[in-house]
């Protein structure tokens, strides 16, 4: 089952792809993608029941309307870096005998098409396609990885955006960097794990200005998902609607000194195989007039 929210930022309705391709909004059942709605049992009785009744649900245009992030915002915001060797060999460093595990702000989510706000001040702004997973049922101390996709909701294309700048250059964590309004644009769409297949075999790409810049496949992690989502359940609780950006593998900017970051006009698009293809429109963010911060 694919999920999906449309609608202005903030009033957002769960909708839901169904047979047809038609979209429909499921606000009659559930308020939002959040909390015991993503339980995976519960999208399981959803799916049958949208089987059978789907035709007397209001059909949406998604075309005619926003697409929002494809779960509500406000829970954990976990990303991992550099779980692709490639994208290590971008950064110069080695490749982790651990988890390189960094959190970003939850409000940092953003829909699949709505523009990419380059900060103030930013001029190393970078694209970072990833496969985002979004916990749906809660996992605490697993015991193994096995366990691990019993607790999933689905899985999303994501662009783990960074302003490198204040990721590598400001001292202190990668919160830094990873965590400026419009930075995690996730979806279009949340699909269910029976609608995936192999997680270890996914195609991820990234194109800027129509050119290929990323071009890998989840084979490629050093980690792999369910292996992460144990680990991340030994010294984190992972709530429902929890998403964990899972790394990105080579082809960033930083591994491209003659090209250049991300400037406003540039159009990036990332997909996930099957996950769906998102686009932001790069624009300067806008500042308030006010004073500036002291020391």
């Amino acid at each position: 089952m694919r999920l999906l929210r449309v609608g202005p930022p903030g009033r957002e309705r769960p909708c839901v792809l169904d047979r047809e391709g038609v979209v429909r909004d499921v606000s009659a059942w559930v308020s939002d993608w959040t909390g015991s709605a993503l339980d995976p049992d519960f999208l399981t009785d959803l799916a049958g029941r949208l089987a059978a009744e789907a035709t007397r649900l209001p059909r949406v245009d998604p075309g005619a309307r926003r697409v929002g992030p494809a779960v509500r915002p406000g829970g954990h915001l976990v990303s991992i870096g550099l779980n692709y060797r490639d994208h290590a060999e971008d950064a110069g460093m080695p490749v982790p005998a651990e988890p390189v595990v960094a959190s970003k702000s939850p409000w940092t989510l953003s829909g699949p098409y709505d523009d990419l706000l380059i900060p103030p001040g930013g001029d190393r702004t970078d694209w970072e396609v990833e496969l985002a997973v979004v916990i749906g049922r809660r996992a605490r101390y697993l015991p193994d990885q096995h366990a691990a996709l019993g607790h999933l909701a689905g899985l999303c294309t994501a662009n783990d955006v960074s302003e490198r700048g204040w990721l590598l250059d400001r001292g202190g964590q990668w919160l830094k960097g990873k965590s400026f309004e419009s930075f995690s644009p996730l979806g279009p769409y949340l699909v269910t794990p029976d609608e995936v297949g192999d997680l270890g075999s996914l195609r991820l790409t990234c194109r800027v200005n129509g050119r290929l810049m990323q071009h890998s496949s989840t084979t490629e992690m050093i980690f792999e998902v369910p292996w992460l989502l144990w680990y991340l359940s030994q010294f984190l609780v992972l709530e429902p609607g929890d998403v964990v950006l899972t790394g990105s593998p080579g082809g960033v900017a930083l591994g491209r000194p003659d090209e250049p970051y991300l400037r406003p006009g540039d159009l990036v698009e990332t997909e996930v195989a099957g996950l769906g293809t998102q686009r932001q429109r790069c624009r300067r963010a806008k500042t308030r007039p006010g004073r500036k911060g002291t020391r």
